[in-house]
C-alpha cells in the first residue's frame, strides 16, 4: 500500500523572500535603522499578516564579511494568504517605505496556484525611508501535479 500524506482541505500558503541593502559607508546606521523598523512591527501573536517573528535578524557585525550587499531573511506559514494577499502586500510595503533596501524578493507557494514571485525595485541606488517609488513586479509559475 502506498504511503500518503493527507492534508485538511485548507490550504496553507508558504511565503520567504529577502531585502537586500547595498552596505556603504552609512552600513551601522542603516543596518540599525532597518533593525529597529521591524522589531517595531506587531508580534506573530496579533495575527498580523506581516510580524516580527518572520524577519531573520543579524546581530550587528555577525554578517560583515567585507562583501557589499546586506541581506534580511524572512518566511512564514499562513492558511490561505492568498485570499488576504492584497492586505500581506500593503503591510510588506508599508515595511520597505520605512527601510534602506535596494531590491526585495518575495515568494509565494501556494497549493490551489502555484508559485508567484514578487520582485520589488526603488529609482535610483536604493530605497530612502519614507519615499514611495517602490515598483513591483510579478511573475508566477504553474508546476504540472
Amino acid at each position: 500500500m502506498e504511503n500518503r500524506i493527507y492534508r485538511d482541505q485548507r490550504s496553507e500558503s508558504v511565503v520567504y523572500g529577502c531585502i537586500k541593502n547595498i552596505i556603504g559607508d552609512e552600513l551601522n546606521q542603516h543596518r540599525r535603522h532597518n533593525r529597529d523598523v521591524m522589531q517595531t512591527l506587531p508580534s506573530a501573536e496579533t495575527w498580523s499578516l506581516v510580524n516580527r517573528e518572520m524577519f531573520a535578524l543579524n546581530e550587528p557585525g555577525a554578517s560583515d564579511f567585507g562583501l557589499s550587499t546586506e541581506v534580511v531573511h524572512f518566511g512564514a506559514c499562513y492558511q490561505g494568504v492568498e485570499h488576504e494577499w492584497r492586505y500581506w502586500l500593503e503591510q510588506f510595503e508599508a515595511l520597505l517605505r520605512k527601510m534602506y533596501w535596494f531590491s526585495a524578493t518575495v515568494h509565494l507557494e501556494t497549493e490551489m496556484s502555484g508559485l508567484h514571485s514578487f520582485v520589488f525595485a526603488t529609482d535610483g541606488l536604493g530605497h530612502q525611508p519614507d519615499r514611495s517609488d517602490i515598483r513591483i513586479r510579478c511573475e508566477w509559475v504553474k508546476e504540472a501535479s
